[in-house]
């Protein structure tokens, strides 16, 4: 690759040189990316440096280094005390922040942008950090249309980009409920894992079984989808009485074995209080109305 070629790709700053930000920054140097970083923890900056990136010395330095600036933090608090006090340097500046947070703070951090002269595109990267750039990997955008065409080439280096809209809000929805799915469902690996464990049973021997569970899950998921969106639950199949006596039994087998019952226990608290609301025959989904309602 000629410099010339270098030079007539788009510049990019990181800030946040986390393992997903490192690999990132691998990822944009790679494809002839100029690159600028920055990070509280210099040393941590180190590797890409060696590599090709430019290190800033500041946050106001690495805003004004050109092109989009991509947050890779722990969450929006970080950026208010990192680019808090860059002051003229947001102007003009296209900010694309990765980092995990509630939506109701990714308004109000587009909103804190705004006032400063500055655009927002949110981002939810669906990838660990091995995985940045590599098939299967793929990242949520929300924001101003406008903004996520004039980077989606840089942007598609992470990961496939998904435009969900203009309402900043809805890449974090989506990323939060991907990851309410995930957590939950390595959660209730876990507890099956240790239930059946108490017979003597090793991880690697129920692994079939638990591998079997979730290849099914897939055959309900668009049965599932047609009911929540229609709102009719018709209880031909799996009845929430069924369900919910399954579940009874499940906090029952928890117990008897000595084991936590926290997330059993949580199961069978939604099939209870569907099942009071007077719809047990209904399907299992009926569950989704419970969960719209948040318990005072």
């Amino acid at each position: 690759m000629t410099d010339k070629t270098v030079s007539a790709k788009e510049p990019v700053t990181m800030i946040g040189l986390g393992p997903m930000g490192q690999a990132m920054v691998r990822r944009f140097l790679a494809a002839g990316h100029p690159t600028t970083v920055w990070n509280r923890t210099p040393s941590r900056a180190d590797g890409v440096i060696s590599e090709g990136a430019v290190r800033a010395t500041t946050p106001a330095e690495a805003v004004a280094a050109g092109g989009p600036v991509l947050l890779s933090l722990t969450d929006y608090a970080a950026m208010y005390d990192i680019l808090g006090d860059v002051g003229d340097a947001l102007a003009g500046r296209d900010i694309v922040n990765l980092s995990s947070e509630s939506p109701e703070k990714t308004r109000d951090a587009a909103d804190w942008l705004a006032e400063r002269g500055a655009r927002l595109l949110v981002g939810g990267v669906m990838a660990n950090a091995p995985m940045v750039g590599a098939d299967g990997a793929y990242a949520l955008f929300s924001g101003p249309r406008e903004l996520f065409d004039a980077h989606e080439p840089l942007l598609a280096l992470i990961g496939r980009p998904d435009y969900l809209g203009k309402d900043v809000q809805l890449a974090q929805l989506y990323y939060q409920a991907q990851l309410d799915y995930f957590l939950t469902a390595l959660a209730a690996l876990l507890h099956s894992i240790v239930l059946v464990g108490t017979a003597g049973v090793s991880a690697k021997d129920f692994l079939p079984y638990a591998a079997d569970t979730v290849g099914s899950i897939a055959f309900y998921l668009e049965e599932t989808a047609r009911e929540v969106d229609e709102r009719h639950y018709p209880g031909d199949d799996a009845n929430t009485a069924m369900m919910g006596a399954t579940a009874d039994h499940i906090v029952a087998a928890s117990r008897a074995a000595g084991i936590d019952t926290a997330l059993p226990e949580a199961v069978k608290a939604l099939y209870d209080r569907a099942i009071a609301a007077g719809r047990g025959k209904e399907s299992w989904t009926v569950l989704s109305e419970v969960m719209r309602r948040r318990l005072p």
